[in-house]
């Protein structure tokens, strides 16, 4: 059986369900999706210089034990950004973005998120 590090031409090892959904008010608003990996894409507000905004995302798909990789990769100012899974709970889990540049900016980026399934308890 293939872990998840190893790739055979034409397989896709890892979540192979995912999908799409956007904030509607803010960068701080919750979202939910059901999926091991999707996108999100956030509200154009702005985000000061420095700044760090934090949203929850509901997701049933989400167990206590696992591991939520996110990452900034698309749209947007590419290197201004700084996101983070925290507080991954059974059911749910926290983004945390940054914005890492020198000016204020009013993009509406969009972060892919995948859950590695952790130890079972």
């Amino acid at each position: 059986m293939a872990s998840i590090f190893e790739a055979t031409a034409g397989k896709l090892i890892g979540p192979t369900t995912g999908g799409t959904v956007t904030q509607a008010t803010s960068k701080a608003t919750g979202v939910t999706l059901n999926t091991a990996s999707g996108q999100i894409t956030l509200h154009d507000a702005a985000l000061g210089a420095g700044v760090e905004v934090t949203f929850e995302v509901t997701n049933s798909e989400i167990a206590a034990a696992d591991v939520v990789v996110v990452n900034h990769s698309s749209a947007g100012t590419a290197g201004a950004y700084l996101a983070q899974a925290t507080n991954i709970a059974a059911g749910t889990f926290k983004i945390t973005v940054a914005n890492l540049s020198a000016g204020s900016l009013s993009e509406a980026i969009v972060l892919s998120f995948v859950a590695l399934k952790g130890a079972s308890s």
